[in-house]
């Protein structure tokens, strides 16, 4: 069973590593490997949540999500839009981003490092928010209760986490602009991109919520329809036509929560690296263990063996944030921030463990 659902992951795992080998030596095989674990680990939630939707699909839907969808996922999301993040913020074409990527690393390295503040409070605005959503958020399940209980109250505030991300992005843009004036830089220039940059982060976090909402709010008022149309069968609408309509409104649903929850792991990518040949293989492999993964808990139907996994999957968002600010003025070394959500998935994992042993034990 296990075998059969990740073969594909497997054979792309292969593919992948043997390709960043031949592509830059052993060093691109360990970028790879990682950005695939972070890629894993911050969507490990995603395929949760996945799951617990796919499950209620037939299998006609199934199909088309782990078909139509991975294109979507994989191509789409790892492989164009590290691309467009790229030729946007170097302002050059696609086209022209790739074909420099592969035939001019210096000058591509240069463009890129030079994009790095807008590309870093951009996406550590993003990963900030979803972060903050998540820990002020009064749950039934806390892993480290001491500081989620105080946070979730915080939560009652409205708006606070906007508040809280603002406040983090002017002291981010404040302290850049103040390092680029001691260096000789134009530093109102500096301030200025990394608020921008951040604000559109923070902006783009809010039309992907909002979309997410507005299909959620469909699917359930698609889903009431339905069964009222069966509870008056042989009257008005037909129930195939409406479970087709909720179903298709469901993959809707899970596209825009898949785009979403890929924006942390592309944008995660750029604190390790800016290759993004090693980019694209790394985020692949990853996509296709998550896509995997959902599968695997449909077809085992048991999501909630390990409750404190999401909860250290936010933790590693959160630090990846941080971390890309940081990155703004200071150079951190990418094994560091590739380990940091290692080792929170790997606390949460070992925590939830202990749980459900102390919960066969107690009874």
């Amino acid at each position: 069973m296990l075998l059969k659902t990740f073969r594909w992951a497997f054979v792309v795992t292969a593919l992948g590593l043997a390709a960043g080998v031949l592509y830059d030596g052993w060093t691109a095989l360990g970028i790879v490997a990682i950005l695939s674990v972070l890629e894993i680990s911050l969507s490990f939630d995603n395929a949760v949540i996945n799951a617990g939707i796919l499950k209620k699909m037939n299998a006609f839907w199934q199909k088309i999500f782990l078909t139509v969808g991975i294109v979507i996922a994989v191509f789409g999301m790892r492989l164009v839009f590290p691309v467009v993040i790229v030729a946007i913020s170097a302002r050059l074409s696609p086209w022209n981003a790739v074909h420099l990527a592969l035939t001019d690393k210096d000058r591509y390295q240069e463009l890129v490092t030079d994009a790095h503040p807008s590309i870093a409070a951009f996406g550590g605005m993003f990963l900030l928010m979803i972060f903050l959503d998540f820990v002020f958020e009064d749950r039934e399940i806390k892993w480290l209760g001491w500081l989620e209980r105080p946070l979730a109250r915080l939560g009652s505030v409205d708006m606070l986490s906007v508040c809280i991300a603002l406040i983090v992005l002017l002291i981010s843009a404040t302290t850049f602009g103040a390092h680029a004036h001691q260096h000789g830089g134009t530093h109102a220039d500096k301030a200025e991109t990394v608020l921008l940059a951040g604000v559109a982060g923070l902006i783009t976090y809010m039309v992907v919520g909002g979309l997410s909402g507005f299909f959620e709010q469909r699917l359930e008022h698609e889903e009431e329809r339905e069964q009222e149309a069966e509870e008056k069968a042989g009257r008005r609408g037909s129930p195939v036509e409406l479970a087709g309509k909720a179903a298709f409104f469901m993959f809707l649903y899970l596209e825009v929560l898949d785009a979403s929850f890929s924006f942390d792991g592309v944008i995660g990518a750029f604190a390790i690296t800016n290759d993004i040949v090693l980019m694209a293989l790394g985020l692949g492999i990853g996509a296709m263990y998550v896509r995997s993964l959902t599968v695997y808990l449909v077809r085992q139907g048991t999501l909630d063996d390990y409750v404190y996994l999401e909860h250290g999957a936010h933790y590693a968002i959160g630090a990846l944030s941080l971390i890309l600010l940081v990155t703004i003025q200071y150079q951190i070394n990418e094994i560091i921030t590739g380990l940091v959500g290692v080792v929170l998935i790997g606390a949460s994992f070992w925590s939830s463990v202990r749980r459900n042993r102390a919960l066969r034990t107690a009874a």
